[in-house]
């Protein structure tokens, strides 16, 4: 490989190309999944698209053939690539997980942007809830996300059926994260907490893709 290849950019989808010759079932979901995770760290455009070298699709290459051959769970991958990219990072585990969000009602209003009324009428609507009389970060976005929707006429009492979507999502994760639960196995929590995260993001791509297809129907008319 050349210094101007090893040093050229790809996108995503370029990425997924060179993969699929040897990993037919990735998906562009599965690559952003295992940057979530933090495998792999592309570089960002200022316009905000991932910019991936050939060390990137190395190192996807290094965690596919690790899942396929030896079942590895990515702690446990994670871990190797430390030593064979001499990437020294600590695995994150509950000790290092960021600060849990824990608002008070007048902290949520003034950070979400929205008032009273609106945070009751969420709350009416099963849309988010207090713990304890604290709002996590969940509740935020949920706040924050139900203000913008605000500008286009939707309110809380018009989102009951996207709750009910997420639900129905939630039970599709839970039938498929249950068996390994079953086994009681060692690190099954931990596999299966993996599983649900990969999953979750596989249905929001999902629905952003139907979404925007029903969209293009309704446009076209």
């Amino acid at each position: 490989m050349t210094a101007q290849a090893a040093r050229s950019h790809m996108s995503i989808g370029e990425v997924l190309a060179l993969l699929r010759v040897e990993f037919p079932d990735v998906t562009i979901s599965k690559i952003r999944f295992l940057e979530g995770e933090g495998l792999i760290e592309p570089e960002r455009s200022p316009s905000g698209f991932r910019k991936f070298t050939h060390l990137h699709v190395e190192q996807l290459r290094y965690i596919l053939t690790e899942q396929r051959d030896h079942y590895l769970p990515l702690r446990v991958i994670k871990d190797k690539m430390a030593e064979d990219f001499g990437r020294p990072r600590a695995v994150p585990d509950a000790g290092s997980a960021e600060p849990e969000v824990r608002l008070s009602r007048a902290e949520l209003l003034e950070q979400a942007g929205i008032d009273d009324e609106t945070l009751t009428e969420l709350e009416d609507y099963g849309l988010l809830a207090a713990r304890a009389r604290r709002y996590d970060d969940n509740a935020l976005a949920v706040a924050r996300a139900v203000g913008s929707l605000a500008r286009f006429g939707l309110h809380a009492r018009h989102l009951r059926a996207v709750k009910a979507a997420a639900e129905r999502e939630c039970g599709l994760v839970e039938q498929a994260v249950a068996p390994v639960l079953r086994r009681r196995a060692p690190g099954a929590i931990g596999e299966a907490d993996e599983a649900a995260r990969e999953l979750s993001a596989l249905l929001l791509d999902l629905h952003a893709a139907l979404l925007r297809d029903g969209v293009r129907t309704v446009l076209r008319g």
